[in-house]
């Protein structure tokens, strides 16, 4: 026994001599770690009260020139606030260094129709590529999310606001600028990094965009890859409660980020701005329409714009005469390489399904000719699965296309409603069901689709560029305050 004692005694002591070289390393790497961090504070701190007149209200927006729906919140958003604090000196950081400052104020015109009433200066990233999807095959939520830290501290050296802004979804980013900046932060969320939806895909191991079909059929792969969205989960859930005021685009993102963030007594839903007077003159009486569907959006694979052309196919197979007729067109913003890639993939779709000749792809067109599309089409199309909000849908239902949008997420919760217990759309969730309202659509009498594009109008005004800035300021009043008057 005594021998067994000697040898326990000599395994703990032998042990405890490795442990503890072990923990003052770490405690002197902790303690170095610190002291760095509250260097880079104070130098940060010092620099930013250099020779500052005005406070500096920045948005961290990394694609500021792609153009789509989370852009038109951007310069909506800047309008607002340049209206209300004159004073204050704006920023935006960009990953766009391909082209200027003139240039992206130019894009947002030309897209959007939006002028700013003042200067607006452009702080350009280097390391954008960072934050690309496609430098993470595997665990790109993390990858991605580690990305933005390093790009949000790039931002915060190269200049440091008074007010941050998360306009884009990097909720990694809103620590850096509150802890080490020192700034007050909020965020707009146009959708959740991760949701619960997200997590039930995995579980239930659903093949999908974000899930591969070899971990769906692989119940250890999916296992780990519960563990790895649940550990994410708390992480995001961590990063995104620094955000003094948040406002999110929709019903279903309110719902998500509420149960993950834990910010109930601080967010507002802020509805995007959609550009609903910009339609204001197209005549909604004209009859009949070309027989065109119409889907604007980014070319993303969350869009599922195959599922918008497989569907179409199958509508042409139930039109016994003259399918030749019906159009598709697919229009939407490419933000770079891979999102071209994606549209030529598409294309060799359309041809293996034999329809290229009634199918048209239009990227990155001027607002006067996605206006022309919109007036001339007869359905509005849209297919992705819990997207956040929709301002392409809006878009459609103002300028009088019935829209057919999928059955989930801001479409079903906000925009596809009843108006005055009427329908003001339609909504599908798979290819036939996609197929078989095309069909009924385009069955309806001129006067049941004039009904029903007078409801959508209606139903849309809630949407607009004014109500949007209105419902911007009132939310980020407690965070602006200290921009001044």
């Amino acid at each position: 026994m005594a021998e067994h004692g000697l040898c326990l005694c000599g395994i703990i002591r032998l042990l405890w001599s490795l442990l503890v070289p072990g923990l003052v390393v770490c405690v002197v790497l902790t303690a170095v770690l610190f002291l760095l961090l509250l260097g880079i504070r104070f130098w940060i701190q010092l620099k930013k009260q250099d020779g500052r007149k005005s406070p500096v209200v920045a948005f961290f927006h990394p694609y500021c020139n792609a153009g789509g729906g989370g852009e038109r919140v951007l310069w909506c958003a800047l309008r607002a606030l340049q209206c209300r604090f004159k004073d204050a000196k704006f920023v935006v950081y960009t990953g766009d260094k391909d082209v200027s400052g003139l240039e992206i104020l130019d894009g947002a015109y030309r897209r959007f129709n939006i002028r700013l009433p003042a200067q607006v200066e452009f702080v350009f990233l280097e390391n954008r590529h960072l934050v690309e999807a496609s430098l993470y095959p595997y665990f790109t939520l993390l990858g991605q999310s580690l990305g933005s830290v390093v790009l949000g501290c790039e931002a915060l050296l190269k200049c440091t606001p008074d007010i941050y802004i998360d306009s884009m979804g990097y909720a990694f980013t809103l620590p850096i600028f509150k802890f080490l900046g020192n700034c007050h932060v909020g965020s707009y969320v146009h959708y959740p990094t991760i949701s619960t939806d997200m997590l039930s895909v995995v579980r239930n191991r659903n093949p999908r965009f974000n899930n591969a079909t070899f971990i769906s059929k692989n119940p250890f792969l999916s296992n780990i890859k519960v563990v790895y969205y649940y550990i994410f989960a708390f992480l995001y859930g961590l990063v995104g409660s620094c955000s003094e005021v948040v406002m999110v685009n929709s019903t279903w993102t309110k719902n998500h980020i509420v149960a993950l963030w834990g910010c109930n007594d601080r967010i507002s839903i802020v509805y995007p701005p959609c550009d609903v007077q910009a339609f204001v003159d197209i005549d909604l009486e004209t009859e009949p329409r070309m027989n065109t569907i119409i889907s604007v959006g980014q070319f993303r694979p969350e869009k599922d714009h195959s599922l918008q052309i497989r569907s179409f196919c199958k509508f042409l197979k139930k039109i016994p005469e003259g399918p030749e007729q019906y159009h598709l067109i697919l229009i939407g913003g490419c933000r770079n390489l891979e999102d071209e890639e994606r549209v030529s993939h598409l294309k060799k779709l359309c041809e293996d399904l034999n329809i290229a000749d009634n199918v048209e792809f239009k990227i990155n067109i001027p607002f006067q000719e996605l206006k022309r599309h919109l007036a001339e089409a007869t359905i509005g199309l849209h297919t992705m699965w819990n997207e956040h909000f929709g301002i392409g849908i809006v878009e459609c239902m103002a300028a009088g296309t019935i829209i057919l949008a999928h059955d989930s997420g801001g479409p079903k919760l906000d925009i596809v409603v009843p108006y005055n217990g009427e329908m003001t759309g339609f909504l599908a969730d798979d290819e036939d069901n996609y197929a078989e309202a095309m069909k009924l659509i385009f069955s309806l009498s001129p006067e049941e689709r004039q009904e029903m594009r007078r409801r959508a109008l209606q139903s849309v005004s809630r949407f607009s560029d004014q109500e949007f800035e209105g419902s911007f300021l009132s939310a980020s009043e407690s965070l602006m305050e200290f921009a001044g008057n």
